[in-house]
């Protein structure tokens, strides 16, 4: 199978799978809008593939992909809030408050975050490990809560007074972006676990990959902000000069960010080397990373 058939089988469940919740009108119509309008589906397809690569089946893993989705769909809906980054696209479609107003937007991504820690912990399945649910959500909250995400995210609403040298940035990037993948790769390891043993070392290398994978990838889209184009992103470009932020292009130039992504892609890769991953699933998630660092969009 190659990278692309994986990549794409991995995120066929995710989507078979997503559209199964929230079903009903009102609120639930709100969710689902955004939930289900599209994306790459990175972070629940790494809770798969580290799931498969440390020898569990994905399968069982799944709801615990589509809780850190729910998640991520609740912080781009409160991200794209006029109090925040004030934009009226993503994914190429208008953002949840331009269609439903801010007031339900705000809701929905509230609705989805006590979601997402819902699902993971009511994710069925005959787990060895019975705690494997409440270790899934648990490395969840602590993502999300105000060490973590919500944390990046603050520090990044502080603009240039909060970030004005790349070690800062990189402290907000590992907080607003790194948290969360980590929290993917971390979640899909635990599942294999609920199912059998696995290598100790699983934890570790996961880590250090979603650490180097988030820079590569938060660097990757300051490059795309200021060189791409509202059609192929899907989403406004120059938001983050329009509001005042430092960026690592601003800081370092586009030639040095390349240079950085590259360099952190190759971190990440490196990462997988620390642990035995009897599901074979290595190759997928370094190919993974040099998509992620030379995408467009």
């Amino acid at each position: 199978m190659t990278y692309q058939e994986k990549y794409d089988r991995y995120k066929t469940m995710v989507e078979t799978r997503l559209v199964q919740f929230f079903t009903g009108k009102g609120l639930e119509e709100v969710m689902r809008y955004s939930l289900l309008a599209g994306g790459k589906r990175i972070r629940p397809v790494l809770v798969l593939a580290f799931c498969e690569a440390a020898g569990g089946d994905p399968a069982l893993a799944l709801d615990f992909a589509c809780a850190v989705e729910m998640l991520h769909t609740y912080s781009l809906i409160h991200d794209d809030l006029p109090c925040m980054d004030n934009d009226d696209l993503r994914r190429g479609k208008p953002t949840c408050h331009k269609v439903y107003g801010e007031t339900a937007a705000v809701l929905a991504g509230d609705a989805l975050q006590a979601a997402a820690f819902h699902t993971a912990l009511m994710a069925p399945g005959p787990w060895v490990r019975s705690d494997a649910p409440a270790q899934a959500a648990r490395i969840l909250a602590e993502a999300a809560g105000e060490r973590g995400m919500c944390l990046g995210q603050y520090w990044d609403t502080l603009g240039k007074e909060g970030h004005d040298d790349i070690e800062k940035l990189v402290q907000i990037d590992d907080k607003k972006t790194g948290d969360l993948l980590r929290a993917a790769c971390l979640m899909g390891v635990i599942a294999a676990t609920g199912q059998r043993e696995t290598d100790s070392r699983c934890v570790d290398a996961a880590m250090g990959y979603a650490a180097s994978l988030g820079l590569a990838f938060q660097i990757q889209d300051d490059l795309l902000d200021v060189t791409s184009t509202p059609e192929t992103l899907g989403k406004p470009i120059g938001s983050d000069a329009d509001n005042g932020k430092t960026t690592y292009v601003t800081l370092a130039g586009e030639e040095k960010c390349r240079q950085a992504v590259e360099r952190y892609t190759q971190q990440a890769k490196a990462a997988l080397t620390q642990a035995r991953w009897p599901g074979g699933g290595e190759q997928f998630l370094r190919d993974l990373a040099d998509e992620l660092g030379r995408r467009e969009k």
